[in-house]
């Protein structure tokens, strides 16, 4: 129940990755978590759960293009299969940088984090943020940029220390 609560989002990105329209991906996802559950008895508890919830999620993308045949934009199953790959390529990468993005928001002054967090809270863009604050847009804009350099730099050199050690 945990290993499926945790990945829910990775499941849904890897899908949304093959089909690229976000309530397309969720249709799939709900029909992968059926299949997901009705097989949970397959799985072996200490293997990759994610790999293995990948591949469910990649059937039923095939099995949605099966029933969307009529659509006119239509990818072939070679590039489909490319793009599964490099989504599954790509998470412990990800996983990397989201950790190190994590351990970098600890580090910015509690100002810019409080203003990090409204900016990215949905519904919110630069403009809400200033008016709530008080302060004008481009101030904000500007500010937004400086701790984004600062996350991107620190970020970076977190991976290239881990990297390395």
């Amino acid at each position: 129940m945990q290993l499926f609560s945790r990945n829910q989002r990775r499941i849904f990105l890897h899908i949304l990755a093959q089909v690229g329209n976000p309530d397309d991906a969720e249709e799939i996802l709900q029909e992968t978590n059926v299949v997901i559950w009705s097989k949970c008895s397959h799985f072996t508890l200490g293997t990759n759960f994610i790999a293995w919830s990948f591949q469910i999620a990649n059937y039923e993308v095939l099995r949605f293009r099966d029933k969307k045949r009529s659509s006119r934009l239509r990818f072939s199953d070679e590039l489909l299969n490319v793009i599964a790959s490099e989504s599954e390529d790509s998470q412990d990468e990800l996983d990397l940088r989201r950790a190190a993005l994590q351990e970098c928001l600890k580090k910015l002054r509690p100002k810019d984090r409080e203003l990090i967090e409204l900016r990215y809270e949905p519904g919110n863009r630069g403009n809400t943020v200033a008016e709530s604050m008080g302060r004008p847009s481009n101030s904000v804009y500007q500010s937004f940029s400086r701790i984004r350099k600062t996350l991107f730099e620190c970020v970076t050199r977190r991976l290239s220390a881990e990297s390395m050690g």
